[in-house]
């Protein structure tokens, strides 16, 4: 499963990139997807790779128990739960019995928090959906 994992928190990573501080983020200070107001007492800045392994496998891959999901459920609710956290990930994945459903649930989730402050995202947050269900039909 560690194959899955890594697998998983690179597509994660084609998303969440690296450092950023971008004031309309309700993160606030970001690097590899990790927020400093999730993770207070890190070192955002100069959080490394290894870091960022660290929290994910800790905080969502395990927590989540994608371990022992099937492909393509491993990286859709990791993704989920990184993106929305682990108890919406976990919700939306006991209410949506198909995974297809589940990334239409996504999205209305997010077209349901849009608001003068996310609209910048909501496009970006669109497009990672669409990009997890192409993905998702890799073996």
């Amino acid at each position: 499963m560690n194959e899955n994992f890594e697998r998983c928190f690179n597509f994660i990573q084609r998303w969440e990139g690296g450092y950023s501080n971008d004031p309309d983020d309700p993160g606030g200070e970001t690097n590899f997807g990790i927020s400093k107001r999730s993770h207070p007492l890190l070192d955002i800045a100069n959080l490394t790779e290894e870091d960022a392994h660290t929290v994910y496998r800790d905080e969502y891959w395990t927590p989540c128990n994608c371990q022992a999901k099937p492909w393509p459920w491993d990286l859709i609710v990791f993704d989920t739960a990184v993106n929305l956290g682990p108890k919406r990930a976990l919700i939306m994945f006991q209410e949506n019995p198909d995974w297809k459903d589940f990334l239409i649930s996504r999205i209305k989730y997010y077209i349901s928090i849009s608001s003068k402050t996310h609209d910048k995202y909501l496009k970006g947050w669109v497009n990672r959906v669409l990009a997890l269900n192409i993905e998702s039909l890799r073996r």
